[in-house]
């Protein structure tokens, strides 16, 4: 007890204040990101309030929002930084679940197997869809501890941007769905006794009866890499934004970036788990073959394919500004910009889906000639209202000499938008 009690205040406070991986250790990563983002919040609102200023800058309101800004800046950089560090530990711990979740589909497996079983005896095919089940299990628990680090089994299906896939999700779903079928008519083979069943086993995985399935799988399997090549070339070509997640989240397979359902996404998702299951029925019916897909139903998972990978191209955009203009309190006159006043950045596409988060609209820059300026944070209640998706306000820096300047705006995805020209006076 002396031992612990002295680790509280001395040398060994500082792995239990919020950045330990230890579990569900009260101090650890997951209670510092909490009160992290507890005290952020609570900071905004006062800010948002008007509350919390110190006199020296609460007589300049640029002095003071500065002042907002930058505390605010390094508040949710802290937050941040606890949720890199809550997503890692989440990370180490996921594989021992998905592990988990691996063997109790089994247990369910062997449950369902030997309820079906009673009144018509157990069958060889039973027995091969056990092993079979078996052998995928031992085979994805190796994947995850080999891949602890980075979610175990769920690691193939993660992508750059540390979100789940959702083409990669549904090309893994059916790659071990088809593995599983062949594993199952192996086991059956191994145990056939008699040169008919045999001959009748290896027919059962001629194309002519899969022929429906394996379509599915090429293309899902194409689609998966076809996905990954169209996305990383729109973002080095500045023609989509993305910004890394903390975390990955089962919701990623059906949002987009900012969490927001995607139509294309969830169809691919249902229609795809619905020709999955009805494969699974059609396999346990008929376990001799490889699952006879219809045509009718592989065209419609092809026709859903299509649509996700068409709503792949539509999605995302260049941010672009349309005009700028200078900034006026109710009742100001108009007036040329001059050095030292306030613009208006006014477009679309300024905040990438993802970074609706105060550290990543801190990272926001906007060049006024050859001076880099920083979007100041403006917050109100539940938010901020600079910057926005279609609007920045930023001073003009006194470094900038009276003349033609270029305004651009570079994101917080590090993507630049159009030139802008407008007139500064003396």
């Amino acid at each position: 007890m002396a031992v612990q009690e002295t680790g509280r205040g001395g040398a060994d406070a500082a792995p239990h204040e919020g950045g330990c991986t230890c579990g569900d250790c009260p101090h650890g990563a997951r209670e510092g990101h909490r009160r992290a983002v507890a005290a952020f919040l609570l900071k905004r609102d006062e800010f948002a309030a008007g509350q919390g200023l110190p006199a020296a800058v609460a007589h300049s309101a640029s002095a003071s929002r500065q002042w907002v800004s930058e505390e605010l800046a390094q508040a949710a950089g802290a937050v941040a930084e606890r949720g890199r560090a809550e997503g890692a530990a989440r990370l180490a711990r996921l594989w021992y679940r998905t592990a988990v979740v691996v063997w109790a589909g089994v247990v369910l497996l062997l449950l369902g197997q030997a309820l079906t079983a009673v009144g018509t005896g157990w069958t060889a095919a039973r027995t091969a869809g056990l092993v079979a089940a078996l052998v995928v299990a031992g085979a994805l628990t190796a994947a995850s501890w080999f891949h602890r680090a980075r979610g175990g089994v769920l690691a193939p299906v993660i992508g750059e941007d540390n979100r789940l896939s959702t083409s990669r999700a549904v090309a893994a779903a059916w790659v071990l769905f088809l593995a599983y079928a062949v594993l199952v008519l192996a086991g059956r083979l191994a145990a056939a006794s008699g040169p008919r069943e045999r001959d009748a086993l290896i027919a059962g995985l001629e194309l002519a009866r899969g022929a429906g399935v394996v379509t599915v799988l090429a293309v899902v399997c194409g689609i998966a890499v076809l996905v990954r090549r169209v996305v990383g070339l729109r973002v080095l070509g500045q023609r989509l934004q993305k910004v890394r997640a903390d975390r990955p989240r089962a919701a990623d397979l059906l949002t987009d970036d900012a969490g927001r359902g995607t139509f294309a996404d969830i169809q691919y998702v249902v229609i795809c788990a619905v020709a999955l299951a009805f494969a699974a029925v059609r396999l346990a019916r008929r376990p001799d073959q490889l699952p006879d897909l219809p045509w009718g139903l592989a065209v419609v998972v092809l026709v859903s394919a299509a649509t996700y990978l068409a709503g792949k191209y539509a999605e995302g955009g260049r941010p672009v500004i349309l005009s700028v203009v200078r900034s006026r309190e109710a009742g100001d006159l108009d007036a040329p910009i001059r050095t030292g006043d306030d613009i208006e950045i006014r477009g679309a596409g300024f905040v990438p889906a993802g970074a609706q988060e105060a550290d990543r609209l801190a990272r926001m820059v906007v060049r006024v000639g050859a001076v880099n300026v920083h979007v100041p944070l403006v917050p109100v209640t539940g938010g901020f209202d600079n910057p926005t998706d279609t609007l920045l306000t930023v001073p003009v820096p006194a470094e900038v000499e009276p003349g033609r300047v270029e305004v651009q705006v570079v994101t917080a995805a590090g993507v630049e938008t159009n030139r802008y020209a407008i007139d500064v006076t003396e």
